[in-house]
């Protein structure tokens, strides 16, 4: 009966904490509360439960529409967050940025100049260079015209500025964002810098104030200044000013200076093709020079003729009559000889003046008529003769007696080569030295026509020989010295000391060092062209000293005067008798010596060639008692010549610039000499047939072991016929030698 009862089984009992547990339930009561998922869940089974009471659907419809309401409601409040977000952001950002800028502007202004010392800076000095006759040589430092207003300019010049490089200048204020931002849409555009920006008067702050560089720190302070610079001149002022400094290449400064430079005209005169010529010049002057590149400077001009038109400043037909006939004529700069003249007044003018800080004038002594005539005479003659005689250079210089320099070419082109020839060259004379000898010899008691052989000679293993390589036994000085005779020289030079002849040349003015051996008789000593014509002007004077000199007056702009030459006191450095017999001497050269071919119709001349070892340097300098000139053909590298003698090439310059420089001029002797014309073929005849005397060395040996030392001063020849009254007297009345 009890098996039947617990149909469920047996129940085992429970104890411990299992017996404790089995019992415990949990009721909705024991929930913590704040629980979502159970409180929906009640919430919707009571829900449902209510309505199935009510026997209706549940609510579903207005559960949708209260679920997207709520999502309107975020989102409009997500939104109104960002844009607060974004307007507080905003506003950070601004005043960091406004902090920034005004930052950098502070910054930027600290390291300009006070603003109480930005005032338009004054011009670079300059120096003019101007001829006797007041003409214009050459300029030098950095080359501005005058100043040149405004109203004075043709309407079309300063427009064609503002066409091509600020076509909103009167709009802007010294800064142009809408020109700034095209340039920056062009640059993009083009993947390069292709437009700049800048205004004319960021352009002119540049120029006035500060350098080229490019940074951005130079960028900013250009923007500075370009605001002050506006507030402080009106438009026309910033642009009259702009005219008046730009750069427009070659060193010119200003419109006026590069109107000068390029076209040989005032800027109030040039055309419209000029003028555009000028305004294309600003983007790169010296890429863009029409001197050096015409071909980019006139596709250049006619993008400005262009931009002309399109803003309105000329017609379509004024600017296809300028692109399609332009009227400029380029003057070509650089390349004129008397830029060694500038050059070397640059070199003295800080003796003279010493800084110069304002601009001066420079009044010379150069004749431009004789400049052009002495350039075209050395690069005519080596244009036709170069090649033959593989002569690439030339030098000349012309002066009066006094040393006034008239011509001075220190090279046959001055744009391929600044290197001055003519006063900075040294170069060995050749024989055009043997002057100091023979006036040495003179001075020591010979004459003219004193005897000496004309035989080899060896010097401590030395053997020089005449050019042809001919001996004529006993000749007299003044053959030898017209024939150039080498042995002849060397025999004298020895005989009056080489010493002495070193003193001879240093005194008539040569300043060059010279080494007093045996071969200075044959010029081995190298001298400069313009010293060594200014010693033979000694000989053209009657026997003064000269200074050589090319500047005689400098003047401030304004008229002050800064400096003028004082006439040079008479220093007698040789005595007349000998300036005359040397006269006398040189002036067989051109009769019946080397130089034959150097001819002066109707005028006294004389004068030396010289020809250096292996005929690396051929000169003349020659002389009438109203110029002296001496020229010098040659290599640079020394280089021997294809036997190119002083009596040929530089004799032929000589003769084509003393020609054309003694036309229209009265004639004059030379000094002291007159009276020797005459006499100078009866003492070469009489020494002719002379025997040579017992004081002239006889002819020596091969080897020199005959040879006599020369007899001394005392004993050269009897006391009562010593110098040039001896000479006469013996020439005259049949004295004995």
């Amino acid at each position: 009966m009890a098996w039947g009862k617990k149909k469920g089984g047996r129940k085992e009992p429970l104890f411990g904490l299992p017996a404790a547990l089995a019992d415990l339930r949990l009721t909705a009561a024991d929930r913590v509360p704040g629980g979502e998922d159970k409180p929906k869940k009640s919430a919707k089974s009571s829900a449902k439960r209510k309505a199935e009471d009510s026997g209706d659907e549940p609510p579903r419809e207005r559960k949708a529409s209260a679920g997207r309401s709520g999502a309107k409601r975020r989102s409009k409040s997500r939104i109104g967050a960002s844009i607060g977000r974004l307007v507080y952001w905003g506003a950070v950002l601004g005043l960091w940025g406004a902090i920034a800028v005004i930052g950098v502007v502070v910054w930027v202004g600290a390291h300009l100049p006070p603003i109480q010392s930005l005032e338009i800076p004054k011009r670079p000095p300059t120096i003019q260079i101007v001829g006797m006759d007041g003409s214009m040589l050459a300029q030098r430092g950095e080359m501005a015209g005058a100043n040149v207003a405004l109203n004075d300019l043709p309407p079309y010049l300063p427009k064609a500025f503002i066409a091509i490089e600020d076509r909103r200048f009167y709009s802007h204020f010294g800064i142009d964002p809408v020109g700034i931002l095209r340039a920056l849409v062009t640059n993009v555009l083009h993947r390069g810098v292709s437009q700049g920006g800048s205004t004319l008067t960021q352009q002119l702050a540049k120029n006035l104030f500060l350098t080229q560089e490019r940074t951005m720190q130079r960028k900013l302070q250009e923007a500075e200044l370009a605001i002050w610079l506006e507030r402080k001149h009106s438009k026309n002022e910033i642009l009259e000013l702009y005219l008046n400094r730009v750069y427009f290449g070659s060193g010119a400064y200003g419109v006026e200076a590069a109107a000068q430079r390029y076209f040989g005209k005032s800027a109030k005169n040039v055309t419209i093709a000029e003028a555009a010529m000028l305004a294309g010049l600003v983007k790169s002057p010296s890429r863009l020079a029409p001197n050096r590149n015409p071909e980019g400077a006139e596709a250049r001009a006619q993008i400005v003729l262009t931009a002309m038109a399109d803003a309105k400043f000329i017609t379509e037909a004024q600017a296809q009559a300028s692109i399609g006939h332009p009227s400029y004529n380029v003057k070509p700069v650089g390349a004129g000889t008397v830029n060694y003249v500038a050059d070397w007044i640059g070199e003295v003018l800080d003796d003279l003046v010493g800084q110069i800080d304002e601009s001066i004038k420079v009044e010379t002594t150069i004749d431009p008529k004789l400049q052009s005539v002495a350039e075209a005479a050395i690069i005519d003659e080596l244009a036709a003769k170069s090649v033959k005689y593989n002569v690439s250079q030339g030098a000349l210089v012309a002066m009066t007696p006094d040393g006034a320099v008239r011509a001075l070419v220190g090279g046959r082109n001055y744009s391929d080569s600044q290197y001055n020839r003519a006063v900075t060259a040294k170069r060995q004379p050749g024989s055009s030295f043997k002057p100091f000898v023979y006036l040495t010899a003179l001075e020591q008691g010979l004459t003219p026509d004193t005897v000496r052989q004309d035989a080899p000679i060896e010097v401590k293993g030395w053997k020089p020989e005449n050019y042809t390589h001919e001996y004529f036994g006993a000749v007299t000085l003044t053959q030898a010295l017209a024939m150039s005779l080498n042995t002849v020289a060397i025999r004298l030079g020895l005989e009056v000391g080489p010493k002495n002849v070193v003193r001879t040349a240093h005194r008539l003015g040569i300043s060059s060092k010279l080494e007093p051996n045996a071969s200075i008789a044959l010029g081995t000593s190298e001298v400069s062209v313009v010293e060594l014509v200014g010693a033979y002007a000694s000989f053209a004077n009657g026997g003064f000293a000269v200074a050589p000199h090319v500047v005689t007056r400098i003047k401030t702009l304004g008229g002050k005067l800064l400096y003028m030459r004082q006439a040079d006191e008479r220093n007698q450095v040789i005595d007349p008798r000998y300036a005359g017999m040397m006269n006398t001497m040189m002036r067989e050269t051109l009769i019946s010596g080397t130089a034959k071919k150097a001819e002066i119709p109707g005028w006294p001349a004389a004068g030396k060639t010289g020809t250096s070892q292996d005929y690396r340097d051929a000169w003349f300098i020659g002389y009438t008692a109203n110029l002296v000139t001496g020229v010098w053909l040659g290599n640079d590298d020394n280089s021997p010549t294809k036997k190119a003698t002083g009596g040929g090439l530089p004799v032929e310059v000589w003769s084509r610039f003393m020609r054309t420089a003694h036309e229209g001029v009265p004639v004059a002797n030379l000094p002291n000499s007159q009276a020797s014309w005459g006499l100078s073929n009866l003492a070469q005849a009489a020494s002719q047939v002379s025997p040579p005397t017992a004081a002239a060395p006889g002819p020596a040996s091969a080897n020199n072991a005959g040879y006599r030392p020369p007899p001394t001063r005392a004993n050269a020849r009897p006391e009562a016929a010593a110098g040039l009254d001896g000479w006469l007297m013996d020439r005259l009345f049949g004295g004995n030698r």
